[in-house]
């Protein structure tokens, strides 16, 4: 028998496989690593303080290092929410509300999703592989709908995907099973035929909370195997390890 996952029961030929995006699909810190400490710098020019040192511990960032924590808020919470907690901090640095919303509106920024988007591997040949079998594909983010779509564009994989959820399309967000549900809603798939493929605890409790088929981490993103291995049914090195490197599936 063919296997159409490298993962998983020989058997399991899934209907829908969705991805998280961010650490999953493209590199977490090319993206968002840079921001964050680009979003202090501005917070500490705009505030003539060193308002900067107050956001590492909150965010879930290791100053040292940069290390994003798998379970910190700028891993898993929406741009919206980030906002709002960083104004929180700039509060409890010891500015007023007033204050805070002036500084934080000087200095915010979205970073760039087309220039700052580097895919973790070749994200074709495993949507090839995937689409041949007619198992459908979907992507299940935080981040907003506007650049989440100018990122799957400049990837050149939007074509591929049959659904995109996003933090602002109105539901609750990861690690709630409204996103999962509504994809499979959507695409007429029962969750226990599914397969959710992502790089955080978050992604894994989303996957467990709405009944998936198989919880796949990979260890492209923020989530460690220590941290994803009691909620993953399989870890994997990349989503480009999903599929057997047979010439039947790749070609």
């Amino acid at each position: 028998m063919e296997r159409v996952l490298a993962v998983g029961p020989a058997t399991l030929t899934p209907a829908l496989v969705i991805f998280d995006k961010d650490g999953t699909l493209i590199d977490f810190d090319a993206m968002w690593g840079g921001w964050f400490f680009e979003l202090g710098r501005r917070l500490d020019r705009t505030s003539g303080r060193l308002l900067s040192t107050h956001l590492h511990d909150p965010m879930g960032v290791d100053p040292t290092t940069g290390a994003v924590r798998a379970d910190g808020p700028l891993a898993i919470l929406p741009m919206a929410e980030l906002r709002k907690l960083t104004v929180e901090l700039v509060r409890q640095a010891g500015f007023d509300a007033i204050e805070a919303e002036r500084f934080v509106a000087a200095a915010w920024f979205a970073p760039d999703p087309v220039a700052l988007a580097q895919p973790v591997g070749d994200l074709h040949a495993p949507f090839a592989a995937l689409r041949s079998h007619g198992i459908r594909i979907a992507v299940a983010t935080t981040d907003d709908r506007a650049p989440t779509v100018a990122t799957l564009d400049a990837l050149g994989i939007a074509a591929s995907i049959d659904r995109v959820v996003c933090a602002d399309d109105g539901l609750e967000v990861k690690p709630a099973p409204a996103m999962v549900l509504m994809l499979c809603r959507e695409l007429g798939v029962q969750p226990e035929d599914a397969v959710m493929v992502g790089d955080t605890v978050a992604d894994m409790l989303m996957g467990r909370a709405a009944g998936i088929g198989l919880n796949v981490g990979v260890l492209t993103g923020a989530g460690t195997a220590d941290e994803l291995s009691p909620l993953a049914d399989v870890i994997l090195p990349s989503i480009v390890d999903l599929i057997p490197t047979s010439p039947a599936l790749n070609s």
